[in-house]
């Protein structure tokens, strides 16, 4: 532990008003390791990721989709008359959170059916291995993932003249005019009673990405999945009556299936025993977090000591960061005697010492490439042994609470696809690292 002392006002990137007089510890004895995070419900989100990533510092990451089908209406009546399909799409809407290469990335989208149910009923893992049909692909589709640009498409319109409309950023892919045929117009009255009867028969779709080419980084893409669907345009003949429609499947469950494959040193570093490591993974998509745990502690007297303030300091590894950007934010948390995720007590809405997301921290600081963590009270509560560390975790968190009122998050999350290695234990000036300002209790 390194230390030392100002009476006058100990500058942590702090303003005058909230400036703390007293004496600084810098204490380095930190031990951190990385270790796999935990998986977690992909069902209902309101992100889903897809895609296929090639990242030189932490491997490979793929996310495909199964989705089960729901019909146009329930029940479903079949028009009268000759039907005939034009065309079939299916549409998925794209969510913010891109994460790779958009620019030169070209990727090979294909649709399959399950040969499993994927039921609204059941909450699906992000580790699931799903039971798929290969042997025929049902949509397939090569494109550039232009995730923010709007799309120009001919609107249908029942008994109207047709017409031309703009809708926002959105994936199309043809769709098998068969499949449709076979599973919804031409089925029976049984199949198409309601949306439990169809999806036993049709089971769901899975949805897979691919990088085009194998130099391709790739990426990650983030889908609505709840405003997705299956357009399809069909003509009805009646006699003399001839008229163009559009029925729309929904998808009424969704999830995403993630596997990770590591690099050499990521799997070197997951196996290894030593107690601290030097260089660090964090990953989002239910991938990397760290362990960390603060020996040098106990060279504080609790009886001695007050702290006025403790923030913990991580940097990433200069360098990493380009071409792929660090992580926007990064949360802590700690396990309870039952081993289940629970608030750092800065953090705990319950902890009248709590002071609010902006306070805790986590954000990266890009001018100081850095991240920091507003700790006191955990700190305190260690030194006073007032709390247990059954084990204290950093971890990616899903981007969309950075700014909301919660602010704070420690579940696993897939809606996140970034990473970020940062500094470890080796006592480089980047090392993680506790600020302490104590005051000496006067006996």
């Amino acid at each position: 532990m390194n230390s030392c002392k100002r009476q006058d006002g100990i500058g942590l990137g702090v303003n005058e008003s909230n400036q703390i007089n007293g004496s600084l510890v810098v204490d380095t004895n930190i031990t951190i390791r990385t270790e796999i995070d935990s998986s977690i419900v992909t069902s209902g989100l309101s992100k889903t990721p897809m895609g296929d990533f090639a990242d030189p510092e932490f491997g490979g990451t793929k996310a495909d989709l199964a989705l089960g089908l729901g019909l146009p209406s329930v029940p479903y009546t079949v028009p009268a008359g000759t039907l005939t399909i034009d065309s079939a799409v299916m549409v998925l809407r794209y969510a913010d959170g891109f994460y790779g290469d958009s620019i030169a990335s070209r990727f090979k989208v294909n649709v399959y059916q399950l040969k499993e149910k994927a039921s609204s009923a059941i909450s699906y893992y992000s580790n699931r291995k799903w039971q798929v049909d290969s042997t025929l692909i049902l949509g397939s589709k090569t494109f550039t993932a232009h995730t923010h640009d709007s799309v120009t498409i001919a609107l249908i319109r029942s008994a109207q003249v047709d017409t031309i409309q703009k809708v926002g950023p959105q994936l199309r892919i043809a769709f098998s005019k068969k499949f449709i045929y076979d599973n919804l117009l031409n089925a029976t009255g049984t199949q198409l009673a309601s949306n439990t009867t169809f999806l036993e028969a049709v089971k769901g779709l899975y949805v897979t990405l691919d990088r085009e080419h194998p130099t391709d980084a790739g990426g990650i893409i983030q889908l609505k999945l709840d405003s997705s669907r299956i357009d399809v345009f069909y003509k009805a003949v009646n006699g003399a009556t001839i008229d163009t429609a559009v029925a729309t499947l929904s998808f009424p469950s969704y999830s995403a299936a993630v596997r990770h494959t590591y690099t050499t040193t990521i799997k070197a570093a997951l196996a290894s025993t030593t107690g601290s490591q030097n260089d660090i993974y964090l990953q989002g998509l239910a991938g990397l977090r760290a362990k960390v745990s603060f020996p040098g502690l106990e060279k504080l007297n609790p009886d001695s000591v007050v702290l006025n303030r403790v923030e913990l300091v991580i940097s990433p590894r200069p360098g990493s960061a380009i071409p792929y950007a660090p992580l926007a934010k990064l949360g802590m948390y700690q396990l309870d005697i039952a081993n289940q995720r629970t608030y750092i007590q800065d953090s705990s809405p319950s902890d009248p010492r709590n002071g609010g997301p902006s306070v805790f921290g986590g954000f990266y600081n890009k001018t100081k490439k850095e991240y920091r963590f507003i700790i006191t009270a955990y700190i305190q509560d260690l030194i006073l042994k007032k709390t247990k560390d059954y084990g204290t975790f950093i971890a990616p968190v899903d981007t969309t609470v950075i700014n909301s009122a919660a602010g704070v998050d420690y579940s696993p999350t897939v809606q996140n696809a970034a990473r970020t290695k940062v500094v470890g234990s080796d006592k480089s000036p980047y090392s993680i690292k506790l600020n302490i300002i104590y005051t000496k209790i006067r006996k």
